[in-house]
């Protein structure tokens, strides 16, 4: 298949996958689905626009927290939600303590359990912490944070996908994207965040960086732990993922000390 025309159907998987954006679905196959995987940061860049336009703005007509909460709820809303069902989900069969299949069917289950409904609680308070925190800061600043954060909850999957890591089940979002990530594109998309970070902490260049790799390096011992209960992963697995490192980074950039 010509680079150009799969480069095209993946940016357009990466949006219908991981935004609301009406964009028409094009070839799917595993090689666009890795071109998506790589392109996923971007697409997290791309949906922090918004989100640090929502708060901003907000932030300058009334209370920080407010200008966070709201912005929250902008995020879920521009991506369905998925990711928080995917971490209600992952968390409620890790919280099992059963393997494979039987932890799987937990993740099929329509309800969210009392561990799923734990880890949403903890995971959105802490995301509106932090940003009512960042809207306190220089526009540029708390601008370059939330692009910084979205673009590296969407790294997250990209290290989800790279080779190596297997599917959980043979049907499904995972057994599509599962392993088509090179170790240059995952380089390639970790630096570009990374030098994204550098404008998120004012007078502490090094702490926006540091926050993101920090976050990767949780996010691979969970994948770790994921692969072994579990056996590979899932859509669910990715969506986890990306809140998971979402709320890691944010809470790196609003660390002080």
């Amino acid at each position: 298949m010509p680079a150009e025309p799969r480069l095209g159907d993946g940016a357009r998987l990466a949006l219908t996958t991981l935004t609301i954006a009406p964009v028409r679905a094009g070839r799917v196959d595993r090689a666009t689905a890795g071109t998506a995987m790589v392109l996923a940061p971007a697409v997290g860049a791309l949906l922090g626009l918004p989100l640090a336009g929502v708060l901003l703005l907000l932030a300058a007509v009334t209370a920080p927290l407010v200008a966070a909460g709201v912005t929250v709820a902008a995020g879920a809303l521009l991506t369905r939600g998925l990711h928080l069902d995917g971490l209600a989900d992952t968390v409620d069969a890790l919280g099992s303590y059963r393997r494979g299949p039987a932890a799987l069917e937990i993740m099929k289950k329509p309800d969210v359990g009392p561990f799923g409904v734990v880890a949403l609680v903890l995971v959105l308070l802490v995301q509106a912490a932090a940003l009512a925190e960042l809207a306190a800061r220089s526009g540029p600043a708390a601008f370059a944070a939330v692009v910084t954060a979205a673009a590296a909850g969407r790294l997250g999957v990209t290290l989800a996908c790279r080779r190596g890591v297997p599917a959980a089940r043979p049907e499904g979002l995972g057994a599509l994207v599962a392993g088509t990530v090179g170790p240059a594109a995952l380089a390639a998309g970790t630096v570009a965040v990374a030098l994204l970070a550098v404008a998120a902490v004012p007078g502490r260049p090094w702490q926006g960086p540091l926050a993101v790799l920090a976050a990767l390096a949780v996010a691979a011992g969970l994948l770790r732990h994921v692969v072994r209960r579990l056996g590979g992963i899932t859509g669910d697995v990715l969506g986890a993922t990306v809140e998971v490192v979402t709320t890691l980074v944010y809470l790196g950039l609003v660390l002080s000390g």
